[in-house]
C-alpha cells in the first residue's frame, strides 16, 4: 500500500482528457487534421460519396467484419443504430434483454415499454456485474451492450451465443468496438459511433448487419409506423445506398473527415491488434496503482469482465463506504473537481446513475504516460479531501 501523501505531484499528464464520451482526440490532433473537409459540397455529390464510402470501407477492413455484412453511417450516434435495429427487427419472435447498467436499460425500456413486446425476458445485474448469460435461448432475438459504459463491465466472449441460434443478436458495442475483438460470427447487429474508441465527433453512428438480419429486414415489416431515418427498406428489400455512404440524413462532412483521420491514426498504430494492445496497456497502468493504493479499487471486481475503455474506479477505503451515498457523492465530486481546478483530469466524474465513483477512459486514444502521470494526483486529490 502506497502512503497517501499532501505532496503535490511534479508531472502533470500531457494530455488531461479522460472522458468517456466524447473521449480524448487521437494523438498529435490539431484542427488541421479538417483542411480537406468538404464543405459547402454536397454530400450527394461524387467527392461526397466517395468520403463516406471510404469512411465505410475503412472501417470494415479495420475491424475485420466479414464479407457479406453491411455497414452504414446512420444518423443519431450510436443510439440513433440501436433504435433503427430495434424498432425495425423486434417482434417476430421473444426477446431476451441482458441489462447491468444505464444504456442497456435503456434498451429494456425501449423494448418493454416502448415497442410494447410482451413476449420478452430480462436478465439484470447490478452494476459491476453480470447477468447470467447462458439464459439466452437461441431461439429468441438477444439485445445487450458488449461493454457497459457506464459500469466498466464487458462481455467477455461470444461462447454463450450457439452458431446455430434462430433468433438475432443485436449488439450495441460503442465503447467495445475498436478496442475489443468482437465475434462477428456470433454478431448480428452491431452498432457503435465515431466520438468514443476513436475520439471521433459526435451525432453519427454505424450499423453493421449480418446477412441474417437483413433476411429478417425483408421479410418482417413492424406493425408499427416507422419515422424516416428508421427506414432501411423499400419495397422489401433493403435500401442498398444506406450502407455504400448514401446516408439517409445529411451528415457533416467536418465529422466524416475528421473520423477519416482517426481511422488513419488508428492504421499507423497496427490497426485493431494495435487499438486493443493501447487500450489494455492503459488499463494495466490503473490496474497496478490500484493493486497499491489502498483507497481505490474497480466497481468492476472480476478481472475477466473488466472494460479497458471505460474504467469504473470504486472507492474502497472504510471511512469513505461507510458514509451515506449523498456525503459520498458530496465527496467525490470534491475530488473530482480539485483535479479539474488542477487541469490535471477533465469529466472524469462516475455516471449519474452508477454507484459513486470515478470514471476514466482508457481507450487507444489515451497515452498511458498520461495516465501514469495521472494515478498520483489522484492519491494527492484523495490525500486532501478524505477527511473533509
Amino acid at each position: 500500500m502506497t502512503d497517501v501523501s499532501n505532496a503535490r505531484p511534479a508531472v502533470r499528464p500531457a494530455r488531461p482528457f479522460f472522458s468517456s464520451g466524447p473521449c480524448a482526440k487521437r494523438p498529435g490532433w490539431t484542427p488541421e487534421a479538417l483542411k480537406d473537409a468538404l464543405v459547402g459540397r454536397s454530400h450527394r455529390s461524387k467527392p461526397g460519396k466517395a468520403k463516406l464510402k471510404g469512411a465505410i470501407d475503412r472501417t470494415k477492413a479495420l475491424l475485420g467484419i466479414p464479407e457479406g455484412y453491411r455497414c452504414g453511417i446512420v444518423p443519431a450516434s450510436d443510439t440513433g443504430a440501436v433504435e433503427m435495429a430495434l424498432w425495425s427487427l423486434l417482434g417476430p419472435r421473444p426477446v431476451d434483454l441482458f441489462a447491468w447498467e444505464s444504456f442497456s436499460e435503456d434498451w429494456v425500456t425501449d423494448t418493454v415499454k416502448q415497442l410494447k413486446l410482451k413476449d420478452t425476458r430480462v436478465f439484470k445485474a447490478p452494476y459491476g456485474q453480470l447477468p447470467d448469460l447462458t439464459q439466452y435461448a437461441p431461439t429468441h432475438d438477444a439485445v445487450f451492450v458488449w461493454n457497459g459504459t457506464t459500469s466498466g463491465v464487458k462481455v467477455h466472449d461470444g461462447d454463450w451465443i450457439p452458431a446455430d441460434r434462430e433468433g438475432l443478436t443485436i449488439c450495441d458495442a460503442t465503447s467495445a468496438a475498436f478496442a475489443m475483438d468482437l465475434p462477428w460470427d456470433k454478431l448480428d447487429v452491431v452498432t457503435f459511433s465515431w466520438q468514443k474508441a476513436l475520439g471521433g465527433e459526435a451525432a453519427h453512428g454505424m450499423l453493421v448487419l449480418s446477412p441474417r438480419a437483413v433476411a429478417r429486414l425483408e421479410s418482417y415489416t413492424p406493425p408499427w409506423p416507422m419515422p424516416k431515418i428508421f427506414r432501411m427498406t423499400k419495397g422489401g428489400k433493403i435500401v442498398e445506398g444506406i450502407f455504400e455512404g448514401e446516408t439517409i440524413n445529411t451528415p457533416s462532412m467536418v465529422a466524416v473527415e475528421d473520423y477519416l483521420d482517426a481511422l488513419s491514426w488508428a492504421e499507423s498504430v497496427g490497426g485493431l491488434n494495435g487499438l486493443i494492445k493501447r487500450a489494455n496497456d492503459n488499463l494495466h497502468v490503473l490496474e497496478k496503482w490500484a493493486a497499491i493504493c489502498g483507497w481505490a479499487g474497480f466497481l468492476a471486481e472480476t478481472p475477466a469482465i473488466r472494460s479497458n475503455t471505460s474504467v469504473c474506479i470504486a472507492v474502497i477505503d472504510p471511512d469513505f463506504t461507510a458514509l451515506p451515498d449523498d456525503a459520498k457523492q458530496d465527496k467525490l465530486k470534491k475530488l473530482v473537481s480539485l483535479l479539474d481546478k488542477e487541469g490535471v483530469a477533465l469529466d472524469i466524474a462516475g455516471y449519474r446513475a452508477a454507484p459513486p465513483g470515478l470514471r476514466i477512459w482508457c481507450g487507444a486514444t489515451v497515452e498511458r504516460a498520461d495516465l501514469e502521470a495521472l494515478t498520483p494526483w489522484l492519491d494527492w486529490a484523495w490525500a486532501q479531501v478524505k477527511d473533509q
